[in-house]
């Protein structure tokens, strides 16, 4: 299983963002997915996590009502839909998947990462 994430970039406080996360193999909807973020000289975070079916997401309460976790089964393609950015937002997001349909919210629950892309959210 291979994972492509992009759609990061430079925006300021108040813009949006729409991250994707393409994921190699024909099974796509077996596996849950998460997207999580590391800010610079902090620790990885879980940011938001879809069940393999798509019918149920949790998003970490810094993201709340700003970001929505989605997917494309058909399409084999992971979204999160940034709104709202603020400069606490800038880091490198990562998509991963866990094998599996239930959620994670915890690193360790995941197989397969991607190589992140980069988020820089100016004020």
């Amino acid at each position: 299983v291979q994972l492509q994430a992009s759609g990061g970039g430079l925006v300021q406080t108040g813009a949006f963002l729409r991250l994707s996360c393409t994921v190699s193999g024909r099974t796509f909807g077996g596996y849950a997915m998460g997207w999580f973020r590391q800010a610079p000289g902090k620790e990885r975070e879980f940011v938001a996590t879809i069940s393999g079916s798509g019918s149920l997401t949790s998003h970490a309460e810094s993201v709340k009502g700003r970001f929505t976790i989605s997917r494309d089964n058909a399409k084999n393609t992971l979204n999160l839909q940034m709104n709202n950015l603020k400069s606490d937002d800038t880091a490198v997001y990562y998509c991963a998947a866990r094998v599996g349909v239930s959620r994670s919210t915890t690193q360790s629950g995941y197989d397969y990462w991607g190589q992140g892309t980069l988020v820089t959210v100016s004020s």
